[in-house]
Protein backbone atom coordinates (compact mmCIF):
# COMPACT_ATOMS: atom_id res chain seq x y z
CA UNK A 1 0.00 0.00 0.00
CA UNK A 2 1.32 3.50 -0.77
CA UNK A 3 2.92 5.61 1.93
CA UNK A 4 0.24 8.24 2.34
CA UNK A 5 1.90 10.72 4.64
CA UNK A 6 4.79 11.66 2.37
CA UNK A 7 4.19 15.38 1.65
CA UNK A 8 6.75 15.66 -1.18
CA UNK A 9 4.19 15.04 -3.94
CA UNK A 10 0.40 15.37 -4.03
CA UNK A 11 -1.63 12.27 -3.35
CA UNK A 12 -3.78 11.51 -6.38
CA UNK A 13 -7.44 10.86 -5.59
CA UNK A 14 -9.30 9.35 -8.55
CA UNK A 15 -13.08 9.74 -8.28
CA UNK A 16 -15.10 7.67 -10.74
CA UNK A 17 -18.03 9.32 -12.51
CA UNK A 18 -20.60 7.59 -14.70
CA UNK A 19 -23.70 8.28 -16.73
CA UNK A 20 -26.75 8.91 -14.55
CA UNK A 21 -24.89 9.57 -11.32
CA UNK A 22 -26.32 11.92 -8.70
CA UNK A 23 -24.26 15.12 -8.40
CA UNK A 24 -24.27 14.97 -4.59
CA UNK A 25 -22.38 11.69 -4.57
CA UNK A 26 -19.75 13.08 -6.91
CA UNK A 27 -19.40 16.24 -4.83
CA UNK A 28 -18.64 14.49 -1.52
CA UNK A 29 -15.05 13.32 -2.20
CA UNK A 30 -14.36 16.44 -4.27
CA UNK A 31 -15.33 18.67 -1.33
CA UNK A 32 -13.38 16.71 1.28
CA UNK A 33 -10.17 16.22 -0.71
CA UNK A 34 -10.36 19.32 -2.90
CA UNK A 35 -9.21 21.75 -0.21
CA UNK A 36 -5.51 22.55 -0.34
CA UNK A 37 -3.42 22.73 2.83
CA UNK A 38 -0.37 24.97 2.74
CA UNK A 39 1.10 24.09 6.13
CA UNK A 40 4.46 22.26 5.97
CA UNK A 41 4.24 18.53 6.54
CA UNK A 42 0.61 18.13 5.50
CA UNK A 43 -0.29 15.98 2.50
CA UNK A 44 -1.55 17.63 -0.65
CA UNK A 45 -4.27 16.12 -2.79
CA UNK A 46 -4.82 16.16 -6.52
CA UNK A 47 -8.40 15.15 -7.37
CA UNK A 48 -9.13 13.56 -10.74
CA UNK A 49 -12.70 12.91 -11.85
CA UNK A 50 -12.57 9.92 -14.19
CA UNK A 51 -15.42 9.02 -16.56
CA UNK A 52 -16.42 5.36 -16.78
CA UNK A 53 -18.84 5.99 -19.67
CA UNK A 54 -18.87 7.94 -22.93
CA UNK A 55 -19.09 11.72 -22.60
CA UNK A 56 -21.01 13.76 -21.77
CA UNK A 57 -22.21 12.13 -18.56
CA UNK A 58 -25.85 12.91 -17.85
CA UNK A 59 -27.15 13.57 -14.35
CA UNK A 60 -30.75 13.42 -13.09
CA UNK A 61 -30.37 17.06 -12.00
CA UNK A 62 -30.78 18.40 -15.54
CA UNK A 63 -27.15 19.04 -16.49
CA UNK A 64 -24.26 17.07 -17.95
CA UNK A 65 -20.68 16.75 -16.77
CA UNK A 66 -17.56 16.27 -18.87
CA UNK A 67 -14.66 14.98 -16.76
CA UNK A 68 -11.14 15.62 -17.95
CA UNK A 69 -10.08 11.98 -17.51
CA UNK A 70 -11.34 8.59 -18.54
CA UNK A 71 -10.51 5.36 -16.72
CA UNK A 72 -6.86 5.91 -17.62
CA UNK A 73 -6.94 8.49 -14.83
CA UNK A 74 -6.88 5.64 -12.32
CA UNK A 75 -3.31 4.82 -13.37
CA UNK A 76 -0.97 5.89 -10.60
CA UNK A 77 -3.76 7.06 -8.29
CA UNK A 78 -3.07 6.61 -4.58
CA UNK A 79 -6.77 6.51 -3.69
CA UNK A 80 -9.64 5.36 -5.91
CA UNK A 81 -13.16 6.35 -4.86
CA UNK A 82 -16.24 4.67 -6.31
CA UNK A 83 -19.24 6.88 -5.46
CA UNK A 84 -22.79 5.55 -5.19
CA UNK A 85 -23.54 3.31 -8.16
CA UNK A 86 -26.77 3.28 -10.16
CA UNK A 87 -29.94 2.76 -8.14
CA UNK A 88 -30.77 -0.48 -9.94
CA UNK A 89 -27.33 -1.84 -8.96
CA UNK A 90 -26.85 -3.14 -12.49
CA UNK A 91 -23.57 -4.77 -13.43
CA UNK A 92 -20.67 -2.38 -13.92
CA UNK A 93 -18.97 -2.30 -17.35
CA UNK A 94 -16.10 -4.72 -17.72
CA UNK A 95 -13.68 -1.87 -18.40
CA UNK A 96 -14.54 -0.32 -15.04
CA UNK A 97 -14.22 -3.64 -13.23
CA UNK A 98 -10.81 -4.25 -14.81
CA UNK A 99 -9.65 -0.74 -13.88
CA UNK A 100 -10.72 -1.26 -10.25
CA UNK A 101 -8.92 -4.60 -10.10
CA UNK A 102 -5.75 -3.13 -11.58
CA UNK A 103 -5.75 -0.21 -9.13
CA UNK A 104 -6.21 -2.54 -6.17
CA UNK A 105 -3.52 -4.93 -7.41
CA UNK A 106 -0.90 -2.19 -7.48
CA UNK A 107 -1.78 -1.06 -3.95
CA UNK A 108 -4.19 1.87 -4.30
CA UNK A 109 -6.51 2.55 -1.39
CA UNK A 110 -10.01 1.58 -2.55
CA UNK A 111 -13.14 3.35 -1.35
CA UNK A 112 -16.79 2.56 -2.09
CA UNK A 113 -19.42 5.09 -1.01
CA UNK A 114 -23.05 4.02 -0.59
CA UNK A 115 -23.92 1.74 -3.56
CA UNK A 116 -20.32 2.04 -4.72
CA UNK A 117 -19.80 -1.20 -2.81
CA UNK A 118 -21.50 -3.07 -5.67
CA UNK A 119 -18.83 -2.44 -8.36
CA UNK A 120 -16.11 -3.18 -5.79
CA UNK A 121 -17.82 -6.46 -4.93
CA UNK A 122 -18.25 -7.29 -8.63
CA UNK A 123 -14.50 -6.80 -9.02
CA UNK A 124 -13.89 -9.27 -6.17
CA UNK A 125 -12.29 -6.61 -3.99
CA UNK A 126 -14.66 -7.25 -1.08
CA UNK A 127 -14.33 -11.04 -0.99
CA UNK A 128 -13.83 -12.12 2.62
CA UNK A 129 -14.06 -8.53 3.85
CA UNK A 130 -16.62 -6.63 5.89
CA UNK A 131 -18.39 -3.96 3.86
CA UNK A 132 -21.12 -1.37 4.29
CA UNK A 133 -23.69 -0.04 1.86
CA UNK A 134 -27.05 1.72 1.98
CA UNK A 135 -29.28 -0.13 4.44
CA UNK A 136 -32.00 -0.50 1.81
CA UNK A 137 -29.68 -2.52 -0.47
CA UNK A 138 -27.73 -4.50 2.13
CA UNK A 139 -29.72 -7.70 1.59
CA UNK A 140 -29.24 -7.47 -2.17
CA UNK A 141 -25.48 -7.00 -1.76
CA UNK A 142 -25.32 -10.06 0.51
CA UNK A 143 -27.43 -12.18 -1.84
CA UNK A 144 -25.52 -11.24 -4.98
CA UNK A 145 -22.04 -11.47 -3.45
CA UNK A 146 -22.09 -14.13 -0.69
CA UNK A 147 -18.33 -13.83 -0.10
CA UNK A 148 -18.86 -10.29 1.24
CA UNK A 149 -19.49 -9.87 4.97
CA UNK A 150 -22.19 -7.21 4.80
CA UNK A 151 -22.21 -4.94 7.86
CA UNK A 152 -25.80 -3.71 7.93
CA UNK A 153 -25.74 -1.45 10.99
CA UNK A 154 -22.64 0.69 10.58
CA UNK A 155 -21.78 4.01 8.94
CA UNK A 156 -18.52 2.83 7.39
CA UNK A 157 -16.07 -0.06 7.49
CA UNK A 158 -12.30 0.00 7.03
CA UNK A 159 -11.13 -3.52 6.25
CA UNK A 160 -7.75 -4.40 4.82
CA UNK A 161 -7.18 -1.36 2.64
CA UNK A 162 -10.79 -1.18 1.40
CA UNK A 163 -13.11 1.43 2.89
CA UNK A 164 -16.88 1.32 2.34
CA UNK A 165 -19.70 3.48 3.65
CA UNK A 166 -23.41 3.34 4.23
CA UNK A 167 -25.77 5.49 2.22
CA UNK A 168 -25.72 9.11 1.10
CA UNK A 169 -24.49 11.37 3.95
CA UNK A 170 -22.41 8.56 5.46
CA UNK A 171 -20.09 9.09 2.51
CA UNK A 172 -19.03 12.35 4.16
CA UNK A 173 -18.20 10.51 7.38
CA UNK A 174 -16.23 7.93 5.43
CA UNK A 175 -14.20 10.51 3.50
CA UNK A 176 -13.52 12.52 6.66
CA UNK A 177 -12.34 9.30 8.35
CA UNK A 178 -9.86 8.75 5.52
CA UNK A 179 -8.74 12.39 5.62
CA UNK A 180 -8.21 12.03 9.37
CA UNK A 181 -5.94 9.04 8.73
CA UNK A 182 -3.93 10.89 6.11
CA UNK A 183 -3.71 14.41 7.51
CA UNK A 184 -4.68 14.16 11.17
CA UNK A 185 -7.67 15.14 13.28
CA UNK A 186 -7.04 18.89 13.16
CA UNK A 187 -7.24 19.03 9.37
CA UNK A 188 -10.28 16.71 9.24
CA UNK A 189 -12.03 18.84 11.85
CA UNK A 190 -11.28 21.98 9.84
CA UNK A 191 -12.85 20.52 6.71
CA UNK A 192 -15.86 19.24 8.68
CA UNK A 193 -16.34 22.70 10.17
CA UNK A 194 -16.31 24.27 6.71
CA UNK A 195 -18.90 21.74 5.52
CA UNK A 196 -21.01 22.19 8.69
CA UNK A 197 -21.06 18.48 9.46
CA UNK A 198 -20.12 16.48 12.54
CA UNK A 199 -16.31 16.40 12.84
CA UNK A 200 -16.26 12.69 13.62
CA UNK A 201 -18.84 9.94 13.75
CA UNK A 202 -17.59 6.48 14.67
CA UNK A 203 -17.92 3.96 11.88
CA UNK A 204 -19.76 1.52 14.13
CA UNK A 205 -22.61 3.95 14.74
CA UNK A 206 -26.02 2.70 13.58
CA UNK A 207 -27.21 3.93 10.19
CA UNK A 208 -30.54 5.05 11.61
CA UNK A 209 -32.74 4.71 14.69
CA UNK A 210 -36.51 4.40 14.42
CA UNK A 211 -37.81 7.40 16.34
CA UNK A 212 -40.78 9.63 15.81
CA UNK A 213 -40.09 13.35 15.50
CA UNK A 214 -42.70 15.54 17.20
CA UNK A 215 -44.64 17.83 14.88
CA UNK A 216 -44.50 21.51 15.89
CA UNK A 217 -47.76 23.28 16.69
CA UNK A 218 -49.31 25.04 13.73
CA UNK A 219 -49.75 28.34 15.59
CA UNK A 220 -47.84 30.20 18.22
CA UNK A 221 -44.59 28.29 17.84
CA UNK A 222 -41.54 30.22 18.97
CA UNK A 223 -38.56 30.59 16.63
CA UNK A 224 -35.82 28.04 17.25
CA UNK A 225 -32.13 28.36 16.59
CA UNK A 226 -29.66 25.53 16.16
CA UNK A 227 -26.06 26.58 16.84
CA UNK A 228 -23.52 25.79 14.15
Amino acid sequence: MPTFLAPSAPLTVAVIAFDGMTPFHLSVPCLVFGEQFDEPGLPRFSVRVCAADALPLRTPAGFNITPEFGLEGLHGADIVIMPAWRDDCSAAPEALVAALQAASARGARMVGLCLGAFPLAQAGLLDGKSAATHWGMADQLAARYPKVKVARQVLYVDDGGVLTSAGVAAGLDCCLHLLRQLAGAEVANRVARRLLVAPHRQGGQAQFIERRCPCPAAKGASPRCWPA
